[in-house]
């Protein structure tokens, strides 16, 4: 069974940064694509940022240029750096991995495995 646990959430004033990581255990994700979601209060469960294990990377619009993802594929972990942050960019933060469908990588429902998520809160 595939656990992924997430850590480095926190409150943050606007402009501020912050490094989430995704640490995956109990299954064979290594070579797998991850990504990261999040979901504000009342709004669906958005695409952030995915990654090949080959180091190819995609963002959504909202954070390209603010955001990087990256992985560690022998400790089997992912990181996102988020930089010059903003109060919409709070948000319940999920790792995800196993991305059954190579060209839905923006899209929750193509995912195997989800983390539990952490809280990311970026005051003004």
């Amino acid at each position: 069974q595939v656990q992924l646990v997430e850590s480095g959430g926190g409150l943050v004033q606007a402009g501020g940064s912050l490094r989430l990581s995704c640490a995956a255990s109990g299954g064979t994700v290594r070579d797998s694509v991850m990504g990261w979601f999040r979901q504000a209060p009342g709004k669906e469960r958005e695409f952030v940022a995915a990654i090949w294990s080959g180091g190819r990377t995609y963002y959504a619009v909202s954070v390209k240029g603010r955001f990087t993802i990256s992985r560690d594929n022998a400790k089997i972990t992912a990181y996102l750096q988020m930089n010059s942050l903003k109060p919409e960019d709070t948000a319940v933060y999920y790792c995800a991995a196993h991305l059954r469908d190579y060209s839905a990588y923006v899209a929750r429902t193509a995912y195997d495995y989800w983390g539990q998520g952490t809280q990311v809160t970026v005051s003004s």
